[in-house]
This record gives C-alpha cells, structure tokens and sequence, in this order.
C-alpha cells in the first residue's frame, strides 16, 4: 500500500517536471519567433525605404538637371545655375517621401548634397570643373541618419536595442553636348529641328570667340526680339560667303530637287522620315567626324514669312568646313550641329540688305546621337535629360 502511493507520488513529479519544461520551450519558441517577426518586419520595411531613397534621389538629379537647361536657356552660365538647380532638386526631393517623411537636402559647404559639373562619360565617376567635358552633370544625394533627417526607425528592433538605420542614396543625371548627328524620326508626326541652312566654321567661330557683333536682345521671358546688345553675339546667315559661287548656304536634308514648298514646310514642322528616306543615308556623321551634303542656291524670298514665323525659338543648323563645286552641285562638309536662335529676317531688297539674323540658343534634341569621338562636334545641342550609369 506503501509502496503504491510512493509511485503516484513519483509518477505526479514526473509529470510536473514535463508541465514545466514544456512552459520554458514554449517562451524559448515565443520569443524566437517575435524576434523572427521582429526582423522580418522592420527588414522589409527597410527594403522598403531603400527604394524610396533611391526614388527621391533620381528624381530630384533628374529635375535639377532639367533646370540646368532651362537656365542655359536663359543665357546663364553652369556656375549662375547651381543656386536654381539645388532649389529645383529639393523640391522634388521632398515630393517624394521616405519613410513617410519629406527629406531635405544640405547646403552646407562641407556635405552639399547637389553638385553641378561635368562628367567624361556616363560612367565616369567624381563631377569636374572641366567645361570642355562632353556631358553636363547633377549629382544628388539624398540621406537619412541622425545628422540630417533621421535615421529609418525600426518597430520591433527596438525591443532589442537598436532604434533604427541611416540611408543614402546618391543620383547623377547628364546632358550629352557632343552630339554626332540624329537618328531617322520613328513616325510622320515626330520630326528633328533642323534648318536646312549651312554656316562656314569660320563665322561660327566669331561667335565662340566673343568676336561676334551684338545688335540685338533675346528675352526668353517674353521672346520678343529688340535693338541693343545681350551679350549674346548674332552673325548673318544669309548671305555669307560659302566659298561656292551661286551658292548662299542651302542645303539639300531630302531629294535633290527639294523646291520652295520643301524648304518651307522644313522650316516650319522639320526634317521628317520621308525627308532622310530622300536624303539616303543617315544624319549623323562618319568615323571621320564628318558628312557631305548637296548645296542649292541660296535662300528664297519665298520662305521668308515661315522664317520669321520662328523668330525666337530654337532649331539646329549645321556647320560646314568646306565646299566644293558650283550652284546646286555644291558640296558642302559638315563637321558640327549647332543650335541657334533667328531675330531678324530680311529677304526683299538689294542683296546688300539681305539677312537672317541668328544668335547661338540651347536645344534638346530627342532624336540625338551622342558622339564618341573626342572633338566637339556640337554647339549648345543637347540630348534629353539622361540617368547616369
């Protein structure tokens, strides 16, 4: 009898020592998977945030690179525009928020976080000083740490000391300004803003050595056009000497036999796909940096209302080096795509009295061949706002 309640006894120990042990595994279990939850939550939260930070940063490059242009427009120099184009790309910074919060971006000398300069390539690293660069450039970085913004705070992390992480993301936009020629428009409704007018290198370069004469003032505000210098030279496109007697500088972009209407309708809407169809082969130059196209003679009277009908805007001409030949078999080398602007038209009257005012004007080009060849073989044309690699 004893003996029997002495093996309940046992047997009941027993079973409270299994009760509790199961109890202690139980928290181990609990708490392994709090702390699994824990991470799992506050890692996605981070991939999360690491996505946005990455988002804010290519957006505010690409607004503040964007603005650049638009201030290259209006005449100013790249070290003129670093003020608007920090303004631009904080804007957008914060329109796009991390972690349910609008970042700011520093303006402290020693942790700027937008940098305006000029990049070698789209892979190049550190942004230069060196204007003769082919690409413009706009680095952002965008941070999250204790200093600036905060850190990305942790839910669950904090149960086991740590209360959040710093992020930083950094973003480069480019403006390629070596621009080789253009590819064939996809579609009748999308055209390139080119004139087919030449200019001889030689004129060209009065006004890249300031030697230019200045005349006339471009508002880009209201695009009226007045009397009196704006420190912008002007040359006479018409007529100029082009080494080609009976030959004032038009240029066949099409058939040969491209007539009054052909130019107008160029002038006015551009270079279509049919138009390069015509051409026979591509606007864009060789590996020698060069192209070759057939001159007519000169401007006509007829298309003086569609020229000035674009006083103001901007649209690319090309430059040439030299000619060949005579009249409508004039030859003509291109070697660089330039953009400028027209003030004045003047087609009617004595040839003394004959002219078409440009001045050099900034200007994307959607369709651009961005060069590979060290020597510049454009002026103030650009392709589209780019993402750096």
């Amino acid at each position: 009898m004893c003996a029997k309640k002495l093996n309940q006894k046992y047997i009941s120990r027993q079973h409270g020592n299994r009760s509790g042990a199961v109890l202690v595994l139980a928290a181990i279990m609990l708490f392994m998977m709090l702390a699994f939850l824990a991470f799992t939550v506050d890692t996605g939260y981070l991939a999360s945030s690491k996505g946005e930070i990455r988002r804010s940063a290519d957006a505010a490059a690409i607004a503040g690179c964007w603005e650049l242009f638009d201030d290259l427009m209006q005449g100013k120099s790249q070290s003129e525009c670093e003020a608007s184009v920090a303004a631009e790309a904080a804007q957008y910074a914060g329109l796009n928020q991390i972690a349910n919060t609008s970042p700011r971006l520093s303006n402290e000398l020693n942790s700027r976080s937008v940098e305006v300069g000029y990049l070698s390539s789209m892979t190049a690293g550190t942004l230069s000083t060196d204007d003769s660069l082919p690409f413009y450039a706009v680095r952002v970085a965008v941070k999250k740490n204790s200093q600036l913004n905060g850190e990305i705070p942790y839910f669950f992390g904090k149960i086991f000391g740590s209360s959040g992480r710093a992020l930083e993301a950094s973003a480069t936009a480019v403006m390629a300004r070596n621009i080789s020629g253009f590819t064939t428009p996809g579609n009748c409704n999308d055209t390139l803003d080119v004139l087919p007018f030449a200019l001889d290198l030689q004129t060209w370069n009065t006004i890249n050595a300031h030697t230019a004469q200045d005349m006339f003032s471009y508002n880009t505000t209201t695009g009226a056009v007045t009397a009196g210098g704006d420190g912008v030279g002007e040359v006479n496109l018409y007529p100029q000497g082009t080494g080609s007697p009976g030959n004032r500088g038009t240029v066949d972009i099409g058939g040969a036999n491209n007539s009054t209407a052909d130019i107008a309708r160029q002038i006015m809407y551009g270079i279509s796909e049919n138009d390069i169809e015509e051409l026979g082969k591509d606007l864009k130059f060789n590996s020698d940096g060069s192209m070759t196209l057939n001159g007519d003679t000169g401007i006509s009277a007829g298309v003086k209302d569609e020229l000035a009908s674009i006083i103001g805007q901007p649209r690319i001409i090309p430059i040439f080096s030299t000619v060949s030949g005579n009249g409508n078999n004039a030859n003509y080398t291109i070697v660089k795509w330039v953009g400028v602007r027209i003030l004045k038209v003047t087609l009617t009257g004595a040839l003394s009295k004959k002219a078409v005012i440009i001045q050099p004007a900034p200007i994307i080009s959607r369709n651009s061949v961005i060069s590979k060849a060290e020597a510049s073989t454009s002026d103030y044309v650009y392709s589209p706002v780019l993402l750096a690699q």
